[in-house]
């Protein structure tokens, strides 16, 4: 895999955006190359166009940019926008107007993110467990942020598609008895228990209350970050079983995805948590969980899993859409 050839077609730079439901990370395309990155808080803004426009005001371009790729944490189904775990609401083409640009091409994040795979370098990923890649096969990609994202790359005559999916919010399924009463709590809460209920900076919180309330103990107000800080260090007990069952559960959903893609070339972990957890994670349940589907733990153990960590893939796969649409 190496990275994108550089867009020589156009002199202006382009800007680029990965908004999720937390934070809006903004970078500027200029000769192929990514730069000034700068990350916002969704909160500050009242939509992306504000917060576009903030970054642009000090953003050390020679020439505004006249177009522009944003990959947001919301299905993109037309022109109007509402995000999944964020209140903005928009129109594709009225943000485009208010910046000004001739193009603003809005794909959904991890679809960025499924495009980035092919332009990642070697020492950009870390292998989990055993696995060679087959070449030529579909890729699978799952990531836990503030909320689930998943995508796939399918090979095709002309290169690589990205699916954009919704897959974060299939239907989480227990494969322990504590799992089954974990969801059981959660289901007193909501009507459906998704995978991102779980699997995800809320899903860490949501577990950690579970597990409090199933053995009659009141839970504290914790951050996904403190649950972290606790579990790896060990100093809290429910916070440790939370990481634990977090990683666990995620390898369930994973294997149900490579199984249900024939996702043979890899299965990629992207987004903001995983990523932080490395040690812990790679000597998790993960990977044992990923590859546990009875009769087809043969078809699971050849196919490899990955852990990204480019700090912005997002960027990568909205630089090569940008040059395969120019």
């Amino acid at each position: 895999m190496s990275p994108a050839a550089p867009d020589t077609g156009h002199p202006s730079p382009a800007l680029i955006a990965d908004i999720g439901a937390t934070n809006a990370r903004f970078a500027l395309v200029l000769d192929g190359r990514v730069t000034a990155e700068r990350t916002l808080r969704c909160a500050d803004f009242p939509s992306p166009a504000e917060a576009a426009e903030h970054y642009l005001e000090s953003a050390p371009a020679p020439l505004r940019p006249d177009r522009g790729a944003f990959a947001i944490a919301s299905p993109v189904t037309g022109d109007l926008i509402r995000m999944t775990n964020l209140t903005w609401e928009f129109s594709i083409s009225g943000v485009r107007r208010a910046l000004g640009f001739d193009r603003l091409e809005v794909i959904n994040d991890f679809t960025a993110a499924a495009l980035a795979v092919p332009e990642l370098a070697e020492d950009e990923r870390v292998q989990v467990g055993d696995g060679t890649p087959l070449p030529g096969a579909p890729v699978a990609v799952i990531g836990p942020g503030t909320g689930l994202g998943v995508s796939a790359l399918i090979p095709g005559p002309s290169g690589w598609t990205a699916l954009a999916t919704e897959g974060g919010h299939v239907t989480m399924a227990p494969v322990s008895d504590r799992e089954g009463q974990v969801l059981a709590e959660l289901r007193k809460i909501y009507d459906h228990v998704s995978a991102e209920r779980v699997v995800s900076g809320m899903g860490l919180q949501n577990l950690y209350s579970a597990l409090m309330l199933l053995d009659g103990r009141e839970p504290e107000p914790l951050d996904p970050a403190d649950i972290s800080a606790r579990g790896l260090d060990r100093s809290d007990v429910y916070c440790h079983e939370a990481l634990e069952t977090f990683c666990a559960m995620l390898g369930t959903v994973a294997g149900n995805l490579a199984l249900s893609l024939g996702a043979r070339g890899g299965l990629y972990v992207m987004g903001g948590i995983v990523p932080r957890l490395l040690p812990f994670f790679s000597h998790s349940r993960f990977r044992k969980r990923f590859v546990e589907k009875g009769r087809m733990r043969d078809y699971l153990g050849p196919v490899p899993t990955y852990v990204v960590t480019h700090p912005y893939p997002a960027f990568l796969g909205l630089t090569a859409r940008l040059k395969h649409t120019a």
